[in-house]
């Protein structure tokens, strides 16, 4: 390409020295002819004239030879950068090949151990990584695990435990409904199987025995719920009502004091308790009645 287009350029060049040199021919032609019809006499001879055109074609001749020279030096530098440029671009893609190569046979007998060890180490992180997961969502589902057992198991004492105060709601009111000491005591009873440390329990316990004259039972059990809950009321009035029954006057006093200590609301039951009524005659228990009939004086005064 790089050739054509110098060929393109080079020849209008000598196109145009070789008409300006026709010109110029042309040109002295005229000149001599116009010369030869001035002159009076032949001023050469035939072996002059010969030599003069055998000159002239000698020097068309060398000027032929000389543009077909030109011509041919051009077109060799022409085919010489052509060549050049060629052997350059085949050297060029020839050496990257070679280095291509060169660093392939390097990677092959130096690197391939490398690569290998490479392929293993990522691998060997890549199962780690994979077991740090593994541990971590286990330790999650564990805990995730144990969560719902807890709250299953919470979810199923609560249920037990409303179906345990449901029954026994359900005997309370029976309890309530029943006017036999003896059924009274028996109802108390399943409730106490079913919750052994309720108090409430044990002190009407405490109070249907006395209705079936048991006051050492009374007692017995109204200790039970004291030791239960140190600062049951009721089991303190109960307490008061069996040692009464027991003539334990004294003990019986004692126990009602501490009943209104904790619960005033017990004073109108210790004044009209029938099993109070031995009480009445009682100096402490008198006392104890008229500084309660007292205290709402003070406090209006």
């Amino acid at each position: 390409m790089s050739r054509i287009l110098s060929l393109s350029v080079l020849l209008p060049i000598l196109l145009w020295g070789a008409g300006v040199h026709a010109a110029d021919q042309e040109t002295q032609d005229k000149h001599f002819e116009e010369k030869i019809e001035t002159l009076k006499k032949p001023m050469f001879t035939p072996f002059v004239e010969l030599y003069v055109l055998e000159e002239m074609k000698k020097l068309r001749i060398d000027l032929a030879d000389q543009k077909h020279e030109l011509m041919q030096q051009v077109l060799d530098r022409e085919h010489k950068a052509v060549d050049r440029a060629v052997a350059y671009a085949t050297d060029t893609i020839t050496y990257f090949f070679y280095l291509i190569a060169g660093a392939t046979s390097i990677l092959l007998l130096v690197g391939w151990n490398s690569l290998r060890e490479i392929r293993e180490r990522m691998h060997s992180l890549a199962d780690e990584e994979v077991s740090k997961l593994v541990d971590e969502y286990e330790k999650r589902l564990q805990n995730i695990e144990q969560q719902l057992s807890q709250k299953t198991r919470h979810i199923q004492e609560n249920k037990e435990e409303i179906e345990l105060t449901q029954d026994i709601q359900s005997l309370w009111l029976r309890a309530g409904q029943e006017t036999n000491p003896a059924t009274k005591i028996e109802i108390y009873d399943e409730i106490l199987k079913l919750k052994p440390d309720d108090c409430e329990a044990l002190t009407y316990k405490a109070d249907a025995v006395l209705e079936l004259d048991e006051p050492q039972w009374a007692s017995n059990l109204c200790h039970q719920a004291l030791a239960i809950d140190p600062s049951n009321c009721h089991a303190f009035f109960q307490l008061g009502c069996a040692y009464t029954t027991l003539h334990l006057f004294e003990d019986a006093v004692h126990y009602l004091s501490k009943a209104l200590e904790h619960k005033e609301s017990y004073r109108d039951s210790i004044r009209q308790d029938k099993a109070l009524i031995p009480l009445h005659d009682y100096a402490p228990y008198q006392a104890l009645i008229s500084g309660f009939d007292d205290a709402p004086a003070a406090t209006e005064s």
